[in-house]
C-alpha cells in the first residue's frame, strides 16, 4: 500500500449521488455526520456544493473516541464557517437532542414566516449524510428509538438505499447510504479514512496500514501508546515498523518458532485504535489542516 494510491468508489456510490441530488429537494435541513477523530478528512468535498442548497448541521460523531480538546477546536472551526455544530456519541445515545435543537434554530425564521401568514408549520425534514462507517445508521436507530429503523454494520456500505423514518418528536429523517469521492487527491486524508475504517480493509495492506498508524501516533500520542502496550521510553524512539515487532512480542502474537505474527498484531492494533482502547485520539488538528 505504501506506493499505491487509495481510491475506492463502488458503483452503487455513483448511483447514490444521483439519488441525493433528487432527495435534497425534499428536505429542510442536512445533518452532515463527520467522524470526530478525522473532522476534515471525513468531510466529503464531493457533496459540499449539493449540501450548500440547504441549512446544515455538522455533527461530530464518535466524540467519545476523540481528543476532547481538539474536538473543541474543530467545533469552533466549523462554527466560524457558519454551521450549527454538535458533538455526538451515537452509540451510547449522547447528544441526540442537540441535533433537533440545532435544526429548530435553523428553521426558526422560515417557520415564523409561515406562522405569520397563517400557514401550518410542517414537520422538519432532515437528511442524514456522511461517509461510510461514520455511524449514520446507529444514530438514526437511536433517534427513532428503534433497533431496526436503519440497518447497521461495522463496515462501510451497509446502507444501500434512501429510507424515510419518522421520529418521536415529529421530525422526519431521511437516511442515505455513505458515499466517498472518486479520487483522493490528499493521500494523507485517505490514510486517515483507512485508519478509522471508512475505507474497506479489504483493499488495504493491513500490516502497512498499522505501521503507518503507529508512525503517526508515535509523533502525536506517544504516552497513550506507552500506557496501552507497556512500552519503554526507548521503544518510543523506534519506527512503526520496529515497534509493531515489540508490541507483537509483548502481546504474545507469535508463530511457531517464535516469529511475530505481524498480520495478527496489525489487526489487533487497528481494532484497538478504532474501539478507543488506545485512548482518545484525533488524527488531525485545526492549525495544521487550516495551513494546507
Amino acid at each position: 500500500m505504501a506506493d499505491q494510491l487509495i481510491n475506492w468508489f463502488p458503483g452503487h456510490m455513483a448511483k447514490t449521488k444521483r439519488e441525493m441530488e433528487q432527495s435534497i429537494k425534499l428536505v429542510d435541513v442536512v445533518v452532515e455526520l463527520l467522524d470526530a477523530r478525522a473532522p476534515k478528512s471525513s468531510k466529503n468535498p464531493y457533496l459540499d456544493e449539493l449540501w450548500s442548497r440547504r441549512p446544515r448541521v455538522i455533527a461530530l460523531n464518535k466524540s467519545d473516541l476523540a481528543d476532547a480538546e481538539l474536538s473543541g477546536h474543530w467545533t469552533n472551526y466549523y462554527k466560524a464557517q457558519g454551521f450549527e455544530v454538535v458533538l455526538l456519541d451515537s452509540l451510547h445515545g449522547n447528544g441526540l437532542k442537540l441535533i433537533s435543537q440545532a435544526a429548530d434554530r435553523l428553521m426558526k425564521t422560515k417557520n415564523e414566516a409561515r406562522k405569520a401568514k397563517g400557514m401550518k408549520i410542517q414537520p422538519t425534514k432532515l437528511m442524514i449524510s456522511g461517509i461510510p462507517n461514520v455511524g449514520k445508521s446507529t444514530l438514526i436507530n437511536q433517534m427513532a428509538k428503534r433497533s431496526d429503523a436503519a440497518k447497521t454494520g461495522n463496515k462501510p456500505g451497509v446502507t444501500k438505499s434512501n429510507q424515510w423514518i419518522k421520529l418521536q418528536n415529529g421530525m422526519l429523517l431521511l437516511d442515505t447510504p455513505g458515499i466517498l469521492w472518486p479520487k483522493f487527491e490528499d493521500q494523507e486524508a485517505a490514510l486517515r479514512l483507512a485508519f478509522i475504517g471508512s475505507i474497506s480493509d479489504e483493499i488495504n495492506d493491513t500490516y502497512t496500514l498499522a505501521v503507518k498508524l503507529l508512525d503517526q501516533l508515535l509523533g502525536t500520542y506517544p504516552k497513550l501508546l506507552m500506557a496501552r502496550y507497556k512500552l519503554s521510553e526507548e521503544d518510543l524512539n523506534l519506527t512503526g515498523e520496529a515497534l509493531i515487532e515489540v508490541i507483537g512480542r509483548k502481546r504474545g502474537h507469535l508463530k511457531s518458532g517464535g516469529e511475530v505474527d505481524l498480520e495478527r498484531c496489525a489487526r489487533m492494533l487497528l481494532d484497538e485504535f478504532r474501539n478507543g482502547k488506545i485512548g482518545r485520539i484525533t488524527l488531525e488538528d485545526v492549525v495544521s489542516e487550516s495551513e494546507n
